[in-house]
């Protein structure tokens, strides 16, 4: 049971709120690729996704030594709602992360071919 006060606890911190927005466009992203995102510490990133995921907001899946994040398919449609309006009123922020991690991946994908 996903508590009301447990997602506006979450989602009131900046660095949380982004994270779920970037994985609630992208459908799944690790903790490299939000570190790089968000341009925050890999500990701080870790302990952010652990209390969205602890809350119920965020499910998470590890494939060999990576762990990728997604939002709970599971979520009452008040949840949904509120990120979807979090959505519309972070763009700023969402598209700046966002381009961050589209030059990150370009990058990852230019290395693993080189």
């Amino acid at each position: 049971m996903i508590e009301a006060n447990s997602v506006f606890k979450c989602l009131s911190d900046e660095t949380r709120l982004l994270a779920t927005l970037l994985i609630q466009k992208e459908g799944e992203l690790c903790v490299g690729e939000l570190v790089e995102a968000i341009k925050d510490s890999q500990p701080k990133i870790s302990r952010h996704l652990g209390q969205l995921r602890r809350s119920g907001i965020l499910i998470d899946r590890k494939q060999g030594q990576w762990v990728y994040y997604s939002i709970n398919k599971n979520l009452p449609e008040w949840v949904i709602n509120i990120l979807k309006s979090a959505n519309d009123g972070y763009e700023e922020q969402l598209n700046n992360a966002l381009e961050s991690l589209s030059r990150y991946a370009n990058k990852s994908i230019k290395t693993a071919t080189a």
